[in-house]
């Protein structure tokens, strides 16, 4: 059976199936045969994969092929946060198996449960009610303070990453990231990496305020429920970490600071998002702030600017992978192009420009 927004496996992603059904033998619930694999056309980073099984459904993770950046492509992470997060109030899909061993199809995985609900691709919500988009919206904001309010060390998270100079780690690890990637100068993007160790904000260095973070907490990666405004999962942890938790509000509110650019990445631009129901930028922020008792007002615009930075350094990674044809994506080489959109748009709101 066939699942929307899945395609056949593409060639450069293709994989012993036998090997895989194999190695499925009892480890997962009821299963004894593999009948489908399909690819989801998203995960820009980590191939993904629909199983039809003769009992579930369930979704697998990979690494790409070929080499990969340094710390780049941590499906091991993702399968620890939501592993830990399965006892917490942040819906995450349940997770069955990892295996980190290469010779099974080639690179590391981990298997999940399906889950079954809309995706939102686009921000603007268009073919539902304001009331209906203000309560999307509102989801979203409180699975997000939910996450930053989860005792990270209750549920045995404790070694999921530094706690120290969190933001100047994640300024030198992208900054690095982006030169191991860079197909073309991008002049905007070196400013901005200059810019912002100079700007990082005071009580980085101990930690303050750490909580998990996502790292790419956005709408169109949670699942929303058939008919209820209500998220029954959190997808692609890839990227999450100990951290500020403003890093997470910061890219949440890049969609306030953003031009409607493609299909592949909208903003919101000049709409007029009172008539549509969706919060300002001010509201939504400040709902934030209630759920989590935090004050984002003084340091968010730093992580905005820092989010774009980060954007566009994944966005160049994407870009490499493209050039050199194992890109997880089949617009791999239009979603590369957004890197040069983002850095300019972050030297823009650093005032500097």
């Amino acid at each position: 059976m066939s699942v929307p927004e899945t395609t056949a496996v593409r060639e450069a992603h293709k994989f012993d199936e036998g090997a895989l059904q194999n190695y499925l033998a009892n480890k997962l619930p009821n299963f004894t045969r593999l009948v489908s694999v399909r690819q989801f056309e998203g995960g820009q980073s980590n191939p993904t994969f629909l199983l039809e099984t003769n009992s579930n459904r369930y979704v697998l993770r990979k690494k790409p092929p070929g080499q990969l950046l340094p710390s780049a492509h941590q499906i091991e992470r993702e399968y620890k946060v939501m592993s830990a997060l399965g006892s917490t109030n942040v819906a995450v899909p349940k997770v069955h198996i990892l295996c980190e061993d290469a010779d099974v199809i080639g690179t590391p995985f981990f298997v999940m449960d399906f889950v079954e609900g809309r995706v939102f691709r686009d921000p603007l919500l268009p073919g539902l009610q304001p009331s209906e988009r203000k309560k999307i919206y509102d989801a979203l904001v409180e699975t997000l303070a939910n996450l930053h309010n989860v005792d990270w060390k209750a549920i045995g998270l404790n070694d999921f990453g530094k706690t120290e100079n969190y933001v100047a780690r994640q300024i030198a690890r992208w900054s690095k990231q982006y030169e191991a990637s860079k197909t073309e100068a991008i002049p905007a993007m070196d400013k901005v990496m200059a810019w912002l160790p100079q700007h990082i904000p005071t009580g980085d260095e101990k930690g303050e305020g750490t909580t998990i973070v996502h790292g790419d907490f956005r709408l169109e990666n949670t699942i929303f429920h058939a008919t209820e405004p209500r998220i029954l999962a959190v997808l692609d942890w890839e990227l999450s970490t100990l951290g500020h938790p403003l890093a997470d509000l910061g890219y949440n509110c890049l969609l306030y600071h953003l031009p409607r650019i493609d299909d592949s990445f909208n903003g919101f631009g000049n709409v007029d998002l009172a008539a549509l129901g969706i919060p300002s930028e001010k509201d939504y922020v400040q709902t934030y702030c209630e759920r989590t008792g935090r004050n984002a007002t003084a340091e968010l615009p730093f992580f905005v600017i820092f989010a774009l930075f980060r954007l566009a350094a994944i966005a160049q990674g994407v870009m490499h992978r493209a050039k050199q044809g194992i890109a997880s994506s089949a617009r791999a080489e239009e979603i590369g192009k957004l890197a040069r959109i983002m850095a300019e748009r972050a030297w823009e709101l650093t005032g500097s420009a």
